[in-house]
């Protein structure tokens, strides 16, 4: 998570399906599409809890879409149901998020990669998989490609954090937002544990914490107003989500030790590093876009992410500079294409991929 991500921490066909056939539903009462995301989809074993699974489609290598920390499935509902028209693709809420059981803590990246890989196989959905990591979702993806890479297909990396591959005194800004962070989401989530009231954000002084936690906010432009509504009531009342994301973030220094310890080529699997230039700026345009310092920042950002490029003898940096870090929603073309880059390589024969494991 980055600082500027601090008050906003805290979705079938195509996109003009989901949300026009949502929007239309708030008008004629029928369902929305993009409701499905609004209950339990498929609970499935991950070690002595639950992990909530949602797939499409059929066909391999199965696409697994990661989401970022205090984001769950609906992020990825845009996406998910084109990718399924060509092979199998799943989300999931991390352990206390969404419709998912609390896991054991803490909740480290090996963890998390360790429970979605046990899902996976206790759902019988094998591998190989095309991993897709949005943000701070990019560093789960990462390290199930390290921990399970003969099971690994390809990466897709979405405005993914890569604070491990930042310059020092970069990383060292980045922790200090974090801690502020932390310091502000533990408030919202003891007051959602008293049962309110909700403090408001003193940058949307008209929103309560709980509104400001995930996703870009709430209300979610992308999503029908039944959908926001059944994800603000989860944020207004699940503490095990707000357990989840303090956790999940607490843990980032040693995500970072961990993924700059654990580097290991993925051969010629094919990964494809998706760059905006806005990182962490959740609509456009970025409110600072012009300040100097703002852009040394992104600047810095689209190195670190260059660095990804060294995992693979296939790899490619894509620039999608008119999206916000939420690519999937301000550009889902570009999502789709490099998915669909990457699923046509991986499907070449084996003996491509040399060093498998």
């Amino acid at each position: 998570m980055k600082q500027t991500r601090v008050s906003l921490l805290l979705l079938v066909v195509s996109i003009s399906t989901v949300v026009a056939s949502g929007r239309q539903a708030a008008s004629t009462g029928s369902t929305p599409a993009d409701f499905v995301y609004a209950r339990p989809g498929q609970l499935v074993d991950a070690g002595g809890f639950r992990l909530n699974l949602y797939c499409m489609g059929s066909g391999s290598p199965a696409v697994v879409f990661e989401s970022a920390f205090g984001d769950w499935t609906p992020a990825w509902a845009v996406v998910l149901p084109r990718i399924a028209a060509r092979t199998r693709a799943c989300v999931y809420d991390h352990a206390g998020a969404g419709f998912s059981d609390p896991g054991p803590m803490p909740r480290t990246n090996v963890r998390i990669a360790n429970e979605l890989h046990q899902a996976l196989h206790n759902a019988g959905i094998g591998g190989p998989y095309i991993l897709v990591g949005n943000a701070s979702g990019g560093y789960p993806a990462r390290t199930f490609a390290q921990l399970y890479m003969a099971e690994t297909a390809g990466l897709v990396l979405v405005e993914v954090d890569a604070s491990d591959l930042e310059p020092k005194a970069l990383q060292d800004e980045d922790h200090a937002g974090n801690a502020r962070g932390i310091t502000a989401l533990r408030k919202c989530r003891d007051a959602v544990a008293a049962g309110g009231p909700l403090p408001s954000s003193p940058s949307h002084p008209d929103r309560t914490c709980a509104q400001l936690f995930f996703f870009r906010g709430l209300p979610e432009p992308e999503f029908s107003p039944e959908l926001n509504a059944a994800l603000l009531k989860i944020a207004q009342s699940k503490v095990a989500l707000y357990d989840a994301a303090l956790s999940e973030w607490e843990q980032l220094p040693g995500t970072e030790a961990w993924l700059q310890q654990h580097n290991q080529s993925l051969g010629s699997r094919p990964i494809r590093v998706l760059t905006t230039g806005n990182h962490a700026v959740h609509f456009l345009p970025a409110p600072d876009a012009h300040d100097p310092k703002h852009l040394e920042y992104e600047h810095q950002i689209g190195l670190a992410q260059a660095r990804l490029l060294t995992l693979s003898s296939n790899t490619k940096q894509i620039f999608v500079p008119n999206s916000s870090e939420y690519v999937q929603f301000d550009d889902p073309d570009a999502v789709v294409d490099a998915i669909r880059e990457v699923y046509d390589q991986a499907r070449r024969p084996v003996a491509a991929h040399h060093d498998q494991k």
